[in-house]
């Protein structure tokens, strides 16, 4: 149901205050315009800030006591339904805008009039959020606290459970849900990706096998997981990929995640460590077969790096070990 807000404020609300006290709320409450501080009322009025303060609470006490009457209700019965709605509690910025996203200064404080209605302020682990429910904030710490240890636990996102409102995760400022749907701690970059080299990562992780990064350049402008307007330039990606431990080179312009069990390095080094890990000299089938597995070349590649004699020696037996 859509409510005219503004008439409703300020003919059934605010007009039976003092001329003064109209003025502070509204400028106060931003209705309209911008919020003003008390300080700046206090100034144009040559009163304190605590003397602005007392004529706010003073007017909203009074609006309190009438508040219920229509058609401030059928607002009001709205909102409670919204909030029931969403487990009886939704961040402020969240609710203001469902419900007005032209004015929702008008609504910020039709809810602080409203008797039902507490706003519970912003702090380390929440942001500012409207509830019903006294011990709303208990009942969420306790919720993303429990699913906070899981992901740790887990080390990867996860489908939000069934005993945690997606409402609780919309205050919570430690997890947030991710381009792909699933939830993760607010630093995980598959979760809350900061730049190109994220979405790279959060591309690749996706595919689950190697891409030229021309491929990765054009997933991430073709994504609709990724709110941005700017094109990503495939040169720019490689020079991103290449500086990051999270990416292996294992081709031409290929790149693979290191968490794959990729190891860094060209091919000779691959050669080496296969060699040096096996601890005996190995045939030159069973050194391209561990090669291929860890780089896209082709066999004349690794051979060619076979025939380095000066990282590499051959046994009488036709054998390759390292010199």
């Amino acid at each position: 149901m859509q409510h005219d807000y503004r008439t409703i404020c300020h003919s059934n609300l605010l007009k039976d205050l003092p001329k003064r006290t109209q003025e502070v709320i509204t400028r106060r409450y931003g209705l309209p315009g911008q919020r003003e501080t008390l300080e700046a009322i206090g100034r144009s009025h040559d009163i304190t800030r605590e003397r602005v303060r007392q004529i706010e609470e003073d007017g909203l006490n009074k609006l309190r006591s009438g508040a219920d009457a229509s058609p401030c209700r059928y607002i009001f019965s709205d909102f409670v339904g919204y909030l029931k709605n969403n487990d009886s509690l939704k961040r402020e910025d969240l609710i203001l805008n469902h419900f007005s996203a032209n004015e929702p200064n008008y609504v910020n404080f039709l809810l602080t009039v409203g008797a039902p209605f507490k706003r519970v302020v912003e702090t380390n682990e929440f942001h500012t959020f409207w509830t019903i429910e006294e011990k709303a904030r208990e009942k969420a710490k306790a919720a993303v606290n429990l699913f906070a240890s899981l992901l740790k636990k887990n080390k990867q996102p996860l489908a939000l459970p069934s005993s945690v409102p997606a409402s609780y995760i919309e205050i919570s400022k430690e997890i947030m849900r991710g381009p792909r749907g699933l939830y993760g701690l607010k630093d995980w970059p598959e979760v809350n990706p900061r730049g190109i080299k994220d979405k790279a990562y959060i591309v690749l992780r996706g595919e689950e096998k190697p891409l030229h990064f021309t491929q990765v350049a054009a997933l991430i402008n073709s994504s609709n997981i990724f709110i941005s307007h700017r094109s990503v330039i495939h040169q720019t990606v490689h020079n991103e990929l290449i500086k990051d431990p999270r990416f292996v080179l294992v081709g031409r312009g290929l790149y693979a995640l290191k968490e794959w069990g990729y190891e860094p390095g060209i091919v000779r080094d691959v050669i080496y460590r296969e060699i040096k890990g096996s601890r005996k000299p190995l045939p030159k089938e069973e050194i391209i077969k561990k090669v291929l597995s860890q780089r896209k070349v082709q066999p004349s590649t690794i051979l060619l790096n076979l025939q380095n004699k000066k990282y590499f020696a051959k046994t009488p037996e036709g054998l390759y070990t390292i010199k």
